[in-house]
């Protein structure tokens, strides 16, 4: 679990430089726009390739800290031992069979993308889809590697110590 961990802490810190380059395209393309009355034909499907990669290949991360939604009106007031026994049973009936179903369509896609030469057709610019919905496929897969990992652990610590 350790080198699971590791992986999702390393994806999710190199991942977040891509923050910067999302930023650089976007004033790229404000100041291409509106001070030289020049839109680039790029600048739209690369920021929503990157905005996609940083959510996907962060989702791991997140859920390693623990830092995903939750109602924490009442999971806030649960006990230590409640929690863990609420992370159990919703990673058992929402997550798992979420993240089956997402990675089966995902490698269906991703597949798809690679062996039909599919191209995205948002702008006229059409970029090739398959590397992106790699990343997607990526992405689904270090999340599922993580919740995993997350799972076996709160079963370990549901079982080692009653009380919590």
């Amino acid at each position: 679990m350790g080198i699971i961990d590791s992986i999702s802490e390393w994806t999710g810190k190199a991942t977040s430089w891509l923050i910067a380059a999302l930023v650089l395209v976007m004033v790229y393309e404000v100041i291409m726009r509106y001070a030289f009355n020049s839109p680039t034909v790029w600048a739209y499907e690369t920021s929503v390739m990157l905005g996609g990669t940083i959510y996907v290949l962060g989702w791991a991360f997140v859920h390693r800290h623990h830092a995903h939604v939750r109602v924490d009106v009442f999971y806030a007031r649960f006990s230590p031992r409640g929690k863990v026994i609420t992370d159990i049973i919703c990673a058992l009936l929402f997550l798992f069979p979420l993240l089956i179903i997402l990675l089966d369509v995902s490698a269906s896609f991703t597949w798809h993308a690679w062996v039909k030469k599919e191209r995205l057709i948002e702008t006229y610019w059409m970029p090739p889809a398959a590397p992106f919905r790699t990343i997607v496929m990526m992405g689904l897969s270090l999340l599922a590697l993580q919740s995993v990992a997350q799972f076996i652990r709160d079963l370990s610590l549901l079982r080692r110590k009653k009380s919590l």
